[in-house]
């Protein structure tokens, strides 16, 4: 028996309600097996390919590639044989970054495209016509392999390859960084309040604990897990850093939801959240974090990966930073960029006052904050009690069980 059913656009995450079609991977007619993956769709959040939740026919797409509609609309139809309707398809795969979303589509929207208008005008899809706008090119001069000579997006990105010059048109993701970015900076009135770190303590743990930790986990020992310990101490007695701006007030966290920066190959940022981070220990802390970046990078993130951070790190210093200043994850208030650990001269003092010149491993870390949530003073005592737990807890015995 062959049933006739909507497909509707799935719920993407517990706080997205809108997505926008990229790509479809099947076209109008096609025979589609259960799992396929059927089209390709992105939020605010991350992007997604949507594998079929039925074996049949795909009769009808309903929502052409760079539409956005909200959860729940109709987005196409399709014939499924011997079962009952499935009105919705499973949940996504998704993906961190762009990558995905802007693959060439496999075939024009549908069978049934619409020649172009009279008098030399194209008809473009909104995904098309932005990709032309973003270099300003005459869609004239770009020949389109589409139905009737429709212009695809392919079509757009061989004509930047074949012509002289290095453009790069923006990923959707890097398109999403960019507006999250300015949004932030016009937002929060910026501040950036920086210290010194002697992390000579936390030197001594990593030569304690390093190789059994390397041999065992296959990465090794960084400064990262360490300072997050030290971050989550110094927030029990400065806990607005641990806040989010609201309507009018400052929504101040119990939980310290860590959102982590993760690179993904230069071609984008996120900031997957590693939750009750505060309860954790070091070896935890730099599990969990590991596990968010591989997945991070792996693109098996889901939306909800990403929300509900309450403070952010990012962590420039691999690359050897002296430090950076980062802008604010909103609606948080703070975030920390642990930047890069040099050895160099320290000046060292004994039990007795007298001070010697020695040898440390020093770095920086700066804390960008939002001056609407509080004053100078707060930020520069909290990481002044960040340093502390760093350079005078005893990390070697309480590796297991974090300081404090």
């Amino acid at each position: 028996m062959t049933i006739v059913a909507d497909l509707l656009l799935p719920q993407l995450g517990e706080t997205v309600t809108e997505g926008t079609i990229t790509r479809w991977a099947r076209r109008a007619g096609d025979r589609v097996e259960a799992d396929d993956v059927l089209y390709e769709v992105s939020t605010d959040k991350v992007d997604s390919e949507v594998p079929a939740g039925f074996a049949g026919v795909l009769t009808e797409i309903v929502v052409g590639e760079g539409a956005t509609v909200q959860v729940g609309e109709v987005i196409a139809r399709y014939e499924s044989e011997g079962a009952a309707p499935v009105v919705e398809a499973p949940a996504p795969r998704s993906e961190a970054s762009a990558g995905a979303a802007e693959a060439p589509p496999a075939a024009p929207p549908t069978p049934t495209a619409p020649a172009p208008a009279a008098g030399g005008a194209r008809l473009l899809s909104p995904v098309v016509r932005a990709l032309l706008a973003d270099h300003g090119l005459d869609p004239s001069r770009v020949p389109g392999s589409g139905l009737r000579g429709r212009i695809t997006r392919r079509d757009v990105e061989q004509y930047l390859r074949d012509h002289p010059g290095h453009v790069e048109a923006f990923t959707s993701i890097r398109r999403r960084t960019a507006q999250h970015m300015v949004s932030s900076k016009s937002t929060s009135p910026h501040v950036l309040t920086a210290m010194e770190v002697d992390y000579g303590r936390v030197e001594e743990a990593r030569r304690a604990h390093g190789p059994a930790w390397k041999a065992a986990e296959g990465r090794s020992l960084t400064y990262l897990p360490f300072i997050v310990r030290a971050v989550a101490e110094a927030l029990v007695d400065h806990p607005r850093i641990n806040a989010s701006v609201g309507d009018g007030e400052l929504i101040v966290h119990s939980d310290l939801n860590l959102a982590v920066a993760v690179d993904l190959d230069f071609e984008g940022l996120v900031a997957p959240v590693v939750r009750r981070v505060g309860q954790m220990t070091v070896p935890e802390v730099s599990r969990a974090i590991a596990d968010m970046a591989e997945r991070a990078r792996a693109k098996k993130l889901s939306p909800d990966d990403l929300a509900g951070g309450t403070f952010t790190v990012t962590n420039p210093g691999q690359y050897g930073t002296l430090f950076q200043f980062p802008i604010i994850n909103q609606p948080q208030v703070a975030i920390l960029s642990t930047d890069g650990v040099t050895r160099k001269p320290v000046v060292e003092v004994d039990d007795d006052g007298n001070e010697t010149v020695g040898i440390g491993s020093v770095g920086v870390l700066a804390l960008a904050w939002d001056h609407r949530a509080f004053d100078g003073a707060y930020a520069a005592s909290f990481l002044r009690q960040v340093r502390h737990v760093l350079e005078s807890s005893d990390w070697v015995d309480v590796w297991s069980t974090g300081p404090g």
